[in-house]
């Protein structure tokens, strides 16, 4: 195994063999989760099939980006940011409307989220432009102003109808920049006028009516309910444990969760995935413990929890800024997508649309967040490189012969 990621794999193998289980359990508890969608297709391995599919050309995928040099990254990462907010725009006309949410473009018979291609497309440009910033306060202001013109225009479009992708792009960002240390100056100014517009919008939605709310803006109230029935501590005991179609998926994920108990009812022997809507996809972390317990949910967070740590340990022996915030950018969206996931199956955060990374259900998330994989890989393979050819040019100087001056003269 070591031999194999080491000739053909390039980069960090603990981060591959993360990758590799990531995609293993994945179409095991596919295969568990997806039965509603066998039941309803002519061919009951279909689900597992057209998903299995996914994740090999994500894989595929990944290998090739980890082979293509970061300054090319670089390059492609404006001309897809100028296709996202394209698509974000074209998506709100023509989007493929469903759960009240028109998120998705359909090409081909193939669904693609749009807001995927930004999250990717505005990190790696992110990641650019602080780069870019150097001593001069000036300098700073520029690139900073352009990070939010940047952020602000993408996070609107994606804001409209996904208002969880949209906080998690804008918290992902912020992180960054804290990281990438522009002026804390600049980060409170960000973070007021973040909460004032955050009371504003609030102040809209109790005040105007919903049938006096535009079209597009339509979107917030059912994100006021879902806050409302969240945070509702007045719910009666009678009514707390009724299962109706406001909180469907929360109860049976509760129920999924403590099916499970320490070691779970085993993978295929899953009760609550035909019962419980989106097992395949948003809610696939409450069938994992059921079907493989408290240890099994334990092993899935630390596999995350290692690309955490190893991303960190990859930024900070980066010889530039660059990679360096590239890859805590790209790690700090797949985890913290990650925590949200966890969190709504767990009824820590009221229910959102987000999958957990590269193990639910889907086509454009599996596909991006493989290339996110691709792009860490690619620069742990140049930070290799750069490190061998290092050593071969000290070992060159050591053997150069040495010069005695008094023999010379």
């Amino acid at each position: 195994m070591e031999n194999l990621l080491k000739k053909y794999l390039k980069g960090d193998p603990t981060l591959w063999v993360v990758f590799i289980f990531l995609c293993i359990l994945s179409i095991v508890e596919m295969y568990s989760a997806s039965s509603t969608l066998a039941y309803k297709a002519s061919n009951h391995a279909l689900p597992v099939i057209r998903h299995v599919g996914f994740l090999a050309g994500g894989a595929l995928l990944a290998f090739v980006v980890h082979l293509i040099p970061s300054r090319y990254i670089r390059i492609f990462s404006y001309v897809g940011l100028l296709l996202s907010v394209l698509l974000l725009i074209f998506v709100q006309f023509k989007g493929h409307n469903i759960n009240d949410a028109a998120r998705w473009l359909v090409i081909g018979g193939v669904q693609f989220q749009p807001s995927e291609l930004g999250k990717l497309s505005v990190i790696i440009v992110v990641a650019d432009l602080i780069s870019r910033i150097k001593d001069s306060k000036i300098d700073e202001w520029f690139y900073f102003r352009n990070i939010m013109i940047i952020l602000i225009v993408v996070t609107a479009l994606i804001l409209l109808e996904n208002l969880s992708t949209a906080v998690l792009l804008f918290a992902v960002v912020f992180i960054m920049m804290f990281i990438g240390r522009i002026s804390y100056k600049y980060l409170i100014y960000t973070v007021l006028i973040t909460m004032v517009v955050i009371v504003i919008g609030i102040a809209m939605v109790k005040t105007i009516p919903q049938n006096s709310m535009p079209k597009m803006f339509k979107r917030v109230y059912t994100w006021e309910n879902r806050f409302e029935r969240h945070f509702d501590k007045k719910e009666s005991t009678e009514k707390k444990y009724v299962i109706n179609d406001q909180n469907r998926q929360v109860q049976h994920g509760k129920i999924a969760i403590a099916r499970g108990g320490i070691f779970g009812v085993m993978p295929g022997n899953s009760v609550e995935r035909d019962y419980l809507p989106q097992a395949y996809s948003d809610f696939i972390f409450a069938i994992i413990i059921e079907e493989m317990g408290l240890a099994g949910g334990i092993f899935v967070i630390i596999l995350y929890l290692i690309l955490l740590f190893r991303a960190g340990r990859i930024a900070t022996t980066c010889s530039s800024v660059y990679p360096a915030l590239l890859v805590i950018g790209l790690s700090l969206m797949i985890v913290i997508q990650t925590w949200i996931n966890m969190a709504v199956t767990s009824t820590l955060l009221p229910v959102t649309g987000q999958p957990l990374p590269l193990i639910s259900r889907g086509g454009t998330s599996i596909l991006i967040t493989c290339i996110y994989f691709g792009i860490i890989f690619g620069i742990t393979r140049e930070m290799k490189e750069e490190q061998l050819l290092n050593e071969k040019n000290s070992i060159k100087q050591e053997e150069l012969p040495t010069v005695n001056l008094e023999e010379m003269e």
